[in-house]
């Protein structure tokens, strides 16, 4: 199965990667496309979405004697780890409800646990410029409370695209690496994820990396005995595919620090280690690429 299709998509990739490069704003105008359904979405469901997070917390009786475990450097104890809360209350809804309106498939990948999934879509086609009329996209929720909610978000190399070099049908993509550039210090980034999928089936799909990142309250600190973790607020970020970031406009040039170092030590396999991303220079970047979603 390895080889079958292997010449056929080595050609299809390659021709389809000249045509971003030389029409970035196709790709762009498909990340501004999805990550604005996924605000849309959002913000028309906020309710039904608020509910079922909330939910975790007055099903804390169910859950008291097993509680899930302390996350992150010296956590002080009185912060219930929030993850799976989000990955199903907010993830798996999203993209039920983005299926409900969308024809999807879910083309399987040996690595990465973010949920991914094909767009398909007539829109996507007229948006590209007839170079595809789907999309592979990742998404990751990225649960935050009041303790570490910074204006950037931990990225893995499973979580980002890179310029994905295929050069001969016979060998295999790789991604050239990148470089995380932080004020004092600054570490190579290997990103693991190609900037493109061609399917068995001739069809070709852009990569596109959306992260929504739920906020949640502390009662607890509040200082009047009551105790949850309600949500407060969610965000939709959308990263720019790796052709995006290297090749053409070439962000990580133009935008010093939109990759800066992660919260890995040195002990950590280089290939293994994640960044940071910065909320305000993808900002800067354009502005539907961090939004606050408010309710409709």
């Amino acid at each position: 199965m390895y080889n079958q299709y292997r010449t056929e998509m080595f050609r299809a990739y390659n021709n389809t990667r000249a045509a971003f490069i030389e029409r970035p704003e196709a790709l762009i105008t498909i990340e501004q496309y999805i990550s604005n359904i996924c605000c849309s979405i959002l913000c028309t469901n906020y309710d039904e979405f608020e509910a079922d997070y909330n939910e975790a917390s007055y099903l804390q009786p169910f859950w008291e004697h097993y509680p899930p475990d302390d996350r992150g450097r010296s956590p002080v104890g009185d912060q219930v780890p929030w993850i799976e809360v989000g990955e199903h209350a907010i993830g798996h809804k999203l993209y039920r409800l983005i299926a409900s309106r969308f024809c999807m498939r879910e083309a399987g990948l040996p690595s990465g646990a973010d949920n991914r999934f094909v767009l398909i879509s007539d829109d996507l086609r007229q948006l590209s410029g007839g170079i595809t009329d789907q999309a592979m996209v990742f998404l990751d929720i990225k649960s935050v409370g009041p303790r570490d909610d910074f204006e950037h978000t931990v990225i893995s190399p499973y979580q980002v695209s890179g310029d994905g070099v295929w050069k001969n049908p016979a060998g295999a993509l790789r991604n050239s690496p990148m470089v995380a550039s932080g004020r004092i210090a600054s570490h190579p980034f290997y990103p693991a994820i190609s900037p493109i999928y061609v399917f068995s089936n001739g069809m070709v799909a852009p990569t596109i990396h959306v992260f929504v990142k739920p906020v949640y309250h502390m009662l607890s600190l509040d200082g009047n005995g009551r105790r949850g973790q309600p949500l407060k607020s969610l965000r939709v970020i959308c990263v720019p595919n790796g052709l995006l970031l290297t090749v053409n406009p070439g962000y990580l040039n133009t935008y010093p620090g939109l990759f800066f170092p992660g919260k890995d030590d040195k002990s950590k396999p280089p290939a293994k280690v994640r960044c940071r991303v910065s909320f305000d220079l993808l900002s800067h970047i354009a502005s539907w690429r961090v939004v606050e979603v408010k309710r409709a």
